[in-house]
Formats: structure tokens, sequence, C-alpha cells
């Protein structure tokens, strides 16, 4: 190959323009809805990803990170989720939602 030679650019990367992978932050400001949920119980890292996974279940829901040493759970979905089916989600996780965090 020439230094003359061009590759073609790569299209379809999950890397944003500035080259960094798409979180949360950005799903929120690609219009998304973030709420923060306080949940009681969550001790380690399987708690954490039960959470997440039962909560992910919830149509809509694009992403979620659960901290077990804060007992929050950021929730990332399309439109503002129904608190009955986050609660529900939790509660089959073996956890307790205790509401909106402040």
């Amino acid at each position: 190959m020439t230094a003359e030679t061009q590759l073609p650019q790569a299209t379809g990367s999950c890397c944003s323009p500035s080259g960094s992978c798409h979180d949360s932050a950005d799903a929120a400001a690609q219009g998304g809805v973030t709420t923060v949920y306080q949940v009681t119980g969550m001790t380690c890292g399987h708690c954490e990803g039960a959470v997440s996974e039962e909560i992910s279940g919830i149509k809509g829901v694009t992403s979620v990170k659960a901290v077990s040493s804060t007992g929050q759970v950021t929730v990332v979905s399309e439109s503002p989720l129904d608190e009955e089916a986050v609660r529900a989600a939790v509660d089959e996780a073996g956890y307790e939602l205790a509401g909106r965090a402040a």
C-alpha cells in the first residue's frame, strides 16, 4: 500500500464522533429520561446485576446502572417509567424500592 492509498472510513461504530463509547449520559443527551431510584438491600455486584437485569426488562428502558454501595439505581428510558413497574422489577430481583433518590 502506498502513502497515497486511502482506506475507507469505518461506519457503524459504537463510539461517538469524539471517540468515546456511548453511555447513559449519551443516551440522556439523545432525548432519554434519566431517573435515579433508591433501592435497599443491595450489598454486592451480584445484587447490582440482579436489579439491573430485572429493570432492563421494562419496556422502554435503554440503560441501567446499579451501585450497591449507595443503593442508587440510575435508569435511562425512552419516556418516564411507571414507578409501580420499577417497584415490581426490584421486588422480583429480591430487593425493595424505597422511591426516587433525593
